[in-house]
């Protein structure tokens, strides 16, 4: 953990800024829901313009009509009777103003985003966080796993080179020497976790289940297939017994046991990644058992016959290996592992297959046609995982694209500092299709430098799978992070966005389809409910400035409303996906959520259904024969007129209803109806409820009772909406050219740009108190350096409260001791954990990577690899206290004076330098 000094200058400034840092959300919104809150306070300005000129229209008109042309008195008697009516002209606005605005809005995100989070639980996609579905319909690139998520996770020895010779598939016992045999027997069997195991199947005829770790599993399995017991051998030597154990991480790729033989000589057992092990081995077991002298040129030649062959056909290789400490040598420093694992005795070298999920190489090629990139980043062998992604359809022969190892990836991107710079980074990413021998911060660094990256017209949208502890960081910056629901651990979990709990590629093809369909779910909801929306305000302000009355009352315009929002956003929200939805590329973070083909079916919809009420409103009454309700007095029953207007209006938004379920110009709009059950039950529920409100409403609802023939016509109009809409679909958009698209998200310049800053996003909030404790205890020394008599105190060992009796001015400063005390008490008791932890921030700032090495130093993110690499990763670490029995409170004040001198003067003599002499 990284502390830098506090300048007095900039102290304000800091503080302020943290202020401003504190304020700002941790995560920005959604694309969606970015769009949608622009869009609907659009919509709601409109709403409540149109609102206020109809209210004014309404009441100058009436004011001007009554006491200018007619010449009426202001009448004292007659003032609750205008008072009705000015009461009426406001119900009438307000009743615009709530048609205008799109309460549903929300509620059809909130239906649509629930409803697929469950559907999305029975494809085995576990959402916890909701915006997750959304933002995976925009994906763009899948960075995945390779063992669980395209494989089966099922590893089985199928190969094997001993005794120097490649066996093609399991020997028999019999074909290998015995102390090669007694070797590989107890070296696998307690070079393993002994939580590994494998059981009898739960059925009978079943495969055998692999517990813990598969590639260990695999490995107890080649015993049993050697017809050895690997359970014997841990009874005899049980975990307590083991001396030490150098575990499994994924940057040496390799883990070590050492065992204590009774005559005080150790005897250490080692596998890992066989290009890694091998480079360690001096010796290898010969034909006749005994150990020979193993060169370069041995090591070159098993490489290119036995390993790489192994790899190509898609198998991870792994090195068995062991080497004899004689008892009378002087015991080694077990502390430093590189010295212990090397000048090694190789056993023999195994390959494990994996093979892939049958159903994934479909579900890539869905990916591609859906213009989604799949990447694997794995830490398997080169060759194994180019085997791999040719199996799963992610390289095709005689295509362009880069299969690189972590290695040479960070030498690519980096500069002669060991700097990542972005522009190298674009260099890569997009002809990048497998990363191997990748470590956990690869994965990362490559996750944000395609999302960082300019190079496309649109942001890319990345998801991410992981399973590990050191998944965490790529997980959380990724997108969408998808964690192993089997396999992944605890902390992958957390830092997900949704859980796999199928550990299946093909759920996330799902999860891709689920995101699409959220975000056309919406499209539809906003094609009809805008389609009502300009109808219902144009008629009602135009109604109302024309006849001095709306044509759809008050209760009418609410039901009207209901039908849109809340019913409507059910029945749409509401529709099942479908494969033509990975028939088309990403949306886009900038696509805007209204189409110039939807703005083409609103406006010409609005265009028929106008037309429909307005003929009826003024010419109805010829055509029905019966009575105007134009004019109407203010207490006037129900006409037959209105009602017709109101009930053709209501089935005509009911058939439109269905033509919203395609927004991008389809044809049959019937296509996958009865798939929704939800849908039909709403359209076929409204029309019963519209049959008892028109015939039995009466009063409340300003309806009066219709014919069977008024009704029939009522319904012919509304059907007519479909062929409307088929008339609609020939209209190519391209010819529209003066439509515009509408519902755009929020554009990069009108984001405040303190919002842009880069690490609103990259710290958290944990941090960020951490970094205001630090100004604090920093702020607290330069204090405490003006109170010599409480430095005098602390320095002579008399307690605080006799200073405070003894030099009553101190009393003043008791304030400064309450803090010193404070920190003394809670501050320091944790601070030892922050400093054990190497963060992934800091290391993008200042990487401790060479360009001359031959392996990169790449700072550890998980604390147990930390502390094995804690000689060679923290040479600027502060030395420890000379007293090992200091508490944590001690040595955490020791360590921030020690990493502040070049901030705080603590020459000797200064009263710093007491303070540091009292602790």
């Amino acid at each position: 953990m990284e502390m830098q000094p506090l300048k007095s200058e900039d102290g304000g400034d800091g503080d302020e800024k943290d202020k401003k840092k504190s304020n700002l959300p941790k995560k920005e919104k959604s694309v969606l829901q970015g769009k949608l809150t622009k869009l609907a306070v659009q919509i709601g300005k409109a709403g409540l313009l149109m609102s206020a000129i109809t209210v004014i229209i309404l009441v100058l008109y009436f004011v001007i009509d009554t006491f200018w042309v007619q010449k009426r008195q202001w009448l004292a008697e007659c003032t609750p009777i205008y008072i009705q009516y000015f009461v009426k002209f406001f119900i009438i606005g307000v009743t615009v103003l709530v048609v205008a605005v799109p309460e549903g809005l929300p509620l059809a995100v909130t239906i649509s985003l629930a409803y697929s989070v469950k559907k999305m639980m029975k494809d085995n996609n576990l959402v916890r966080h909701l915006d997750a579905c959304e933002t995976m319909g925009n994906a763009t690139a899948i960075c995945s796993d390779k063992t669980g998520t395209l494989t089966m996770n099922r590893m089985t020895v199928v190969q094997a080179y001993i005794n120097e010779k490649h066996y093609k598939k399991v020997p028999e016992p019999e074909a290998i020497p015995p102390n090669i045999l007694s070797y590989l027997v107890t070296g696998i069997s307690v070079n393993c976790a002994y939580t590994s195991k494998i059981l009898p199947p739960e059925k009978e005829g079943g495969l055998p289940r692999h517990v813990g770790n598969k590639t260990e599993c695999a490995l107890l399995g080649f015993l049993l297939d050697l017809k050895r017991d690997y359970q014997d051998v841990r009874n005899e030597i049980p975990e307590e017994s083991l001396y030490k154990v150098y575990t499994f991480n994924s940057v040496r790729k390799s883990m070590s046991t050492v065992l204590k033989n009774s005559d005080g000589s150790y005897r250490i057992f080692s596998k890992g990644a066989s290009e890694i092990i091998l480079k360690k081995c001096f010796k290898i077991l010969s034909a006749n058992g005994e150990a020979k002298v193993f060169r370069p040129r041995d090591r070159d030649d098993i490489i290119k016959t036995v390993i790489e062959p192994m790899a190509s056909e898609g198998l991870r290789t792994i090195c068995l290996a062991f080497r004899d400490f004689p008892a009378g040598e002087p015991e080694p420093d077990w502390d430093n592992e590189n010295d212990i694992v090397t000048g090694l005795t190789c056993i023999a070298v195994v390959g494990i297959e994996d093979p892939v999920r049958p159903e994934v190489p479909d579900a890539i090629k869905k990916c591609q046609k859906a213009g989604i990139t799949v990447r694997m980043v794995t830490g398997d062998n080169i060759n194994t995982a180019r085997a791999i992604a040719s199996k799963c359809g992610i390289l095709h022969p005689g295509e362009d694209f880069l299969c690189i190892e972590g290695k040479d990836f960070n030498r690519r991107i980096r500069n002669e500092k060991g700097e990542i710079e972005q522009e190298r980074i674009d260099k890569i990413w997009p002809k990048l299709r497998v990363l191997a021998r990748s470590s956990p911060t690869d994965k990362h660094t490559l996750v944000k430098g395609i999302i960082d990256s300019t190079v496309s017209d649109q942001r890319q949208v990345v998801a991410v799978t992981g399973d590990g502890t050191n998944d965490g960081p790529a997980l959380k910056k990724a997108d969408v992070g998808f964690a192993m629901g089997i396999a992944g651990t605890d902390v992958a979990k957390e830092a997900s966005d949704i859980i796999l709990t199928d550990d299946n590629f093909t759920s996330i093809v799902k999860a891709v389809m689920w995101g699409r369909n959220v975000y056309d779910s919406i499209s539809k909801f906003l094609q009809f409910q805008l389609t009502v929306n300009v109808v219902a305000v144009i008629v009602a302000f135009t109604g109302a400035c024309i006849t001095q009355d709306s044509p759809l009352k008050a209760v009418q315009m609410l039901w009207v409303n209901l039908i849109m929002d809340t019913l409507a956003s059910l029945a749409l929200a509401t529709e099942p996906p479908t494969e033509s939805l990975l028939l088309r590329k990403p949306y886009g973070r900038n696509k805007p959520l209204i189409s110039r083909t939807m703005m083409k079916n609103i406006l010409g919809h609005a265009f028929y259904q106008l037309v429909v009420v307005f003929t009826l409103l003024f010419a109805g009454e010829k055509f029905f024969d019966i009575d105007s309700g134009r004019n109407a007095p203010l207490h006037a029953p129900p006409s037959e007129h209105y009602t017709i207007v109101f009930n053709t209006f209501v089935l005509m938004q009911l058939f439109n209803e269905i033509n919203a379920r395609k927004i991008h110009g389809e044809r049959n709009v019937f296509e996958g109806i009865f798939n929704n059950i939800i849908f039909c039950t709403i359209v076929l529920g409204t029309f019963v409820v519209q049959i008892i409100i028109v015939q039995f409403g009466g009063k409340p609802f300003s309806c009066s009772e219709l014919s069977i023939e008024q009704w029939l016509w009522s319904v012919f109009l509304g059907m007519g909406t479909l062929l409307w809409g088929q008339l609609i679909s020939t209209i190519p958009t391209s010819r529209l050219k003066f439509l515009k698209e509408a519902g755009h998200g929020t554009q990069k310049e009108e984001i405040p740009e303190e919002e842009l800053a880069e690490d609103v996003e990259e710290i958290d909030h944990a941090e960020r108190e951490l970094r205001r404790g630090q100004i604090l205890w920093f702020r607290g020394l330069n204090r405490i350096q003006t109170q010599m008599d409480v430095v005098n105190a602390f320095q002579s060992g008399s307690s605080i409260q006799g200073a405070l009796r003894r030099q009553p001015s101190i009393a003043s400063q008791h304030h400064d001791i309450r803090v010193v005390n404070a920190f003394r008490s809670s501050l320091y008791e944790g601070l030892e954990k922050p400093e054990s932890r190497s963060s992934i921030h800091n290391f993008m700032t200042h990487p401790e990577f060479r360009i001359e090495d031959s392996e990169p130093h790449i700072p550890l993110i998980d604390d147990t690899d930390a502390e094995d690499d804690a000689p060679t990763k923290r040479n600027s670490s502060p030395p420890p206290s000379p007293n090992k029995n200091n508490n944590a409170v001690d040595s955490g004040i020791y360590l921030t004076i020690e990493m502040n001198k070049s901030a705080t003067s603590s020459s000797p003599g200064s009263p710093l330098h007491s303070l540091e002499t009292a602790l």
